[in-house]
């Protein structure tokens, strides 16, 4: 087995100081990086943990470009993720292309983010992480969140959410106060950031989110509702490890879930078929 590292990203809080007054109180995200901090050490894996102050941009973009600058072929890193998602306007453009991004959505006039604890971090910036990585490495991608991104954005968000548990998404009027405030620091974040081009990806990138782009991520007390199926999914399987691909996890946790949470599977970067056919989230 080759070189595995794991970051492992959980917040139950972020700063109000950026966000407008909002704290985006959540209940299980902690929880949700702990947990999958000791699934991943089980495997082999050397987790860094980063938990609500500690989620800053800083930390967790640093924690990933070491983890490029260690990893070769044949090596893995594993980044999970649990915490609030949100988006900012698109200002490069990468968002006009149908399957631009890799959350999976439809082409669209805003970039996905994760809510980290002093600013967003958008999905351009992670998408430039990825490209960091040497040909060979075999990334995945756990995020336990909502991520919208859909043609009609207003659609799914004005009507009922029909989803009793509390969600993972930064309400709109937030979402849209905390662009306006910090515009210039988002608009920024984009222009210097390269046009995304799949080519540019050495590495196999799989991400395995919690719903689709149209849907919200519940938050439990424990765990959120897709980390609590997946870790369930992982403990019943033979031994109490789960040792089938990927694709394999990734059905076996949707049909644990309520329709209205859907998780999603979505790969980019060169295709690797021994990625595609080992045992999920083994190094």
């Amino acid at each position: 087995m080759g070189n595995a590292i794991s970051v492992h990203v959980g917040l139950n809080r972020v700063d109000p100081d950026h966000y407008g007054g909002w704290d985006g109180a959540l209940r299980a995200c902690e929880n949700d990086a702990r947990d999958m901090a000791a699934l991943a050490e089980q495997l082999g894996y050397a987790p860094t943990l980063l938990l609500s102050p500690d989620g800053t941009v800083r930390k967790v973009t640093n924690a990933i470009r070491r983890a490029a600058r260690t990893l070769a072929s044949g090596d893995a890193l594993l980044v999970t993720y649990a915490g609030h998602g949100a988006q900012v306007p698109d200002r490069n453009g990468d968002e006009a292309k149908q399957e631009a991004g890799e959350i999976g959505e439809a082409g669209d006039a805003y970039d996905e983010t994760w809510v980290l604890y002093d600013r967003q971090l958008v999905d351009d910036e992670l998408w430039a992480l990825w490209g960091e990585f040497a040909a060979g490495v075999r990334i995945f991608v756990v995020s336990d969140s909502c991520h919208s991104g859909t043609v009609a954005r207003p659609a799914p968000w004005d009507t009922d959410n029909v989803d009793p548990w509390p969600s993972r998404r930064m309400p709109l009027d937030v979402q849209d106060r905390v662009y306006a405030a910090h515009r210039d620091t988002y608009d920024r974040v984009q222009r210097r950031t390269r046009h995304r081009d799949p080519v540019s990806i050495k590495a196999s990138v799989a991400l395995l989110s919690g719903c689709q782009d149209n849907q919200t991520s519940g938050d439990g007390t424990e765990n959120g509702r897709f980390t609590g199926q997946l870790l369930e999914v992982w403990a019943a399987a033979g031994g109490g490890t789960f040792t089938g691909p990927l694709e394999l996890l990734h059905r076996t946790i949707v049909a644990g879930m309520p329709p209205y949470q859907t998780p999603n599977l979505y790969r980019v970067g060169r295709s690797d078929r021994r990625a595609a056919t080992a045992a999920a989230l083994r190094p």
